[in-house]
């Protein structure tokens, strides 16, 4: 895991999010809760100031300085509904990166921005956007990492999350700055596996 990084957790909190994948199972937001715990207590270990947490649907709350002992307040403090606005959520997490690299505020190893989602973004084309504008602001290309982990089958979401990790360059991205893992692609790892892996990167 990389030492001097800081880490933001962005989680989809729309209706969808409340149901489970298989009879009987758990939620997707209950298992989301469980893999929040298991990134913070992670990030404890090298970063004992905690990371940053953003639940979203039509609209987003920020929390900072989340540590493992406070992400059960925030689940608390919020519940699956409404719409999937990623584009919002994700501009505020970008804004706030940048803004911290100007005044100085960022870690030498830069950010990663973890994003947990069930379904496609409402604005497909603004997310797009706003990655490709955050590629052309970095000078490296491991300074800024988004992985968009996807919970849940939908292939509607599945297609545009993968379209997200291979065209953007294409697109006018400066470099591919973007992960997708979809729920394929997990196999049999937990949320909180791959959420752990995809910090390792």
């Amino acid at each position: 895991m990389a030492q001097d990084r800081d880490y933001t957790l962005i989680i989809d909190k729309s209706g969808s999010m409340s149901t489970s994948d298989q009879p009987g199972e758990k939620t997707r937001w209950e298992i989301a809760q469980e893999s929040t715990l298991a990134l913070a207590r992670k990030c404890e270990e090298i970063d004992p100031d905690g990371i940053t947490v953003y639940l979203f649907s039509g609209r987003f709350r920020r929390y900072d300085n989340v540590t493992s002992d406070k992400v059960s307040q925030v689940y608390q403090e919020n519940e699956p509904m409404g719409r999937t606005d990623l584009a919002s959520v994700l501009q505020d997490a970008l804004d706030n990166y940048f803004q911290r690299k100007v005044a100085g505020l960022t870690k030498p190893n830069g950010e990663t921005i973890l994003v947990i989602t069930d379904g496609e973004p409402d604005d497909r084309k603004a997310v797009m956007r706003q990655i490709i504008e955050a590629s052309r602001q970095i000078e490296r290309d491991d300074e800024l990492a988004i992985s968009l982990i996807q919970v849940g089958k939908d292939r509607k979401a599945t297609e545009f999350l993968r379209a997200l990790d291979d065209q953007l360059e294409t697109a006018g991205a400066k470099f591919d700055i973007v992960d997708t893992i979809t729920i394929d692609e997990m196999e049999d790892m937990t949320l909180a596996e791959v959420l752990l892996n995809a910090i390792k990167d």
